[in-house]
């Protein structure tokens, strides 16, 4: 008996172990083959060469990828592989996954780590999941226990406080023609600003945002504003669009669930920026649980100044070359549309990098339930900056073979500026102040 109280406790020893969280809820251990190494607290420190504010310097540029995945040979990773980047690899034959060592690089400031301990148990859910209560920083729902909760993990995910960011848009044909249209950005962060003082925040705002297209000439000084919230029960989205050749500042809620996104083609919807975005309440959340995913991460060399847009953009989809994939685990979540609410996807699957919250890659169904549109985010984890860039998302159209590739910032001169702002600043009358200047 002493033998198998003994083992047990073993066991539970073993198991506690396995089950320690990092400071955000991932899973601090490796995976039993070593192929997912454990958390050792993430990439904290520049490599040689960076300069902040400019693009960042790939800290793996040496390393070679340990396999590719094709159609030919993916049946043999299926189990790690989403219906999405199968259907991509099926499609296109000169599409192809590098698989590269995996490196657990995402760190956060302490700031981040504190509050999100903090959250545990304290922050509750907005009625039917829209929106959420009880907190102002960290991740909300460190052990999601729903769907939902996984995704506005997601929403909120720390990307920096008050900046700006210069990138362009490409939306590309079949025969790999596009014409760039090319934005400015400003993000003033509410939750997660760490710069703010509580006083500086409304406790119930999540973000400003603006967007401006600075080319081509025929759409440049478009402007959007957009005014977001935790409780989107209590405040729904808001958003202004300012119209250069009329002058005028207008109300914008089509800004919002399918309405096709900016100078898109209709390639992607509103929601889609940022892999999701907005309100929660068309959709029915289920958490399906963790698996391990190839999944693009670490994608310094494919936002890398070293190469053109040119470079990147190929018939049916971005250089395989310049992309890199890891094995990480990831959260999945199915969305599954309400009855009596509309939208053009009625089916989404995300899968979410537990070490980041951010979402990574989604496969979306059309209403026949038919796998339409599959998109990849190839983010960043920015080590001077202890927070995450989007890097290049790409939203691919399996049925008219066309591609958005969006937040290329390649040819910019910089990525990421911080930047001094106020509530005036995002105010519909300093919108069209803007449009003026």
């Amino acid at each position: 008996m002493k033998k198998i109280l003994f083992a047990v406790a073993l066991l539970s020893a073993s198991m506690a172990h396995a089950n320690e969280l990092t400071p955000v809820g991932a899973e601090k251990a490796g995976n039993a083959d070593g192929t997912i190494p454990a958390w050792t607290g993430g990439l904290t420190t520049a490599p040689a060469g960076f300069r902040p504010g400019f693009h960042y310097v790939d800290p793996f540029a040496s390393e070679k990828p340990k396999f590719e995945i094709t159609a030919a040979n993916m049946a043999q990773h299926a189990d790690k592989l989403s219906e999405g980047q199968k259907a991509l690899l099926k499609t296109y034959p000169t599409w192809k996954i590098a698989v590269y060592p995996t490196h657990r690089t995402v760190a956060y400031p302490k700031a981040i780590y504190d509050a999100s301990q903090a959250n545990l148990g304290r922050v509750k859910l907005a009625g039917g999941g829209n929106g959420f209560t009880g907190t102002s920083v960290g991740v909300p729902f460190p052990k999601p226990k729903t769907g939902v909760e996984v995704i506005w993990n997601h929403i909120t995910s720390y990307r920096g406080d008050t900046f700006a960011t210069n990138n362009a848009q490409v939306a590309v044909t079949r025969s790999g023609q596009y014409t760039p249209v090319r934005f400015e950005y400003e993000y003033d962060f509410h939750y997660n600003n760490l710069q703010k003082t509580p006083a500086q925040r409304d406790p119930n705002k999540l973000t400003h945002f603006l967007q401006s297209i600075t080319a081509p000439a025929r759409l440049a000084g478009q402007i959007i504003l957009v005014h977001e919230y935790l409780d989107q029960n209590t405040n729904p989205r808001q958003a202004w669009t300012y119209n250069p050749g009329q002058r005028r500042v207008r109300l914008a809620p089509n800004i919002s669930y399918d309405n096709p996104g900016t100078a898109s083609d209709g390639l992607r919807t509103n929601d889609d920026f940022g892999m999701f975005n907005g309100a929660t309440d068309r959709y029915e959340w289920k958490l399906v649980g963790k698996k391990e995913l190839y999944v693009p991460y670490n994608s310094y060399k494919i936002n890398s100044n070293q190469y053109k847009i040119a470079d990147i953009i190929r018939p049916g989809h971005v250089n395989p070359d310049l992309a890199r994939y890891e094995l990480h685990r990831v959260w999945v979540v199915e969305a599954t549309l309400k009855s009596g609410t509309s939208h053009i996807y009625t089916k989404r699957v995300f899968y979410i990098d537990e070490d980041s919250w951010t979402i990574l890659t989604t496969d979306k169904y059309d209403a026949r339930g038919q796998l339409w549109r599959v998109s990849e985010s190839h983010s960043v984890p920015m080590y001077d900056q202890l927070a995450i860039s989007p890097g290049i998302e790409v939203h691919h159209d399996l049925q008219s073979g066309r591609y958005l590739a969006m937040g290329i910032s390649n040819e910019e001169p910089w990525v990421y500026r911080r930047i001094t702002r106020n509530a005036a600043d995002f105010s519909p009358s300093g919108l069209r102040g803007a449009g003026t200047r």
